[in-house]
């Protein structure tokens, strides 16, 4: 009954005891090794990725749009049609103060 599982003893870094036997003492370690370097790294985020283009003209936007005259059955309709091309990312922004870190470990405010 239930002869599909392995015989030899598993790994689980987050257990105290047990099935791990020593192997699973070198894996605690690991995870305060981890713990210790993640202090030494900063919370703050100070730059970020724009999401901002840079069109032919030099204007600034998240998107752009050229204006078309479209005529079906001779009436005159105007569409927006959407530009993707040719446009340059504006890069790296500074923040003006800085944000913390989305992945950061560590509880800064209980309930």
């Amino acid at each position: 009954m239930g002869g599909s599982g392995s015989k030899g003893k598993g790994v689980w870094p987050f257990s105290s005891g047990g099935a791990g036997g020593d192997a699973a003492v070198d894996g605690n370690e690991q995870s305060l090794a981890r713990l210790k370097g993640s202090r030494n790294a900063t919370p703050f985020v100070f730059t970020r990725r724009s999401s901002l283009y840079y069109d032919e003209d030099g204007d600034l936007a998240h998107e752009f749009y050229e204006e078309t005259v479209v005529t079906k059955n001779g009436r005159k309709k105007s569409k927006l049609k959407r530009i993707q091309k040719n446009l340059i990312p504006q890069g790296i922004v500074t923040l003006d103060h800085p944000c913390i870190h989305v992945d950061f470990p560590i509880v800064l405010c209980e309930v």
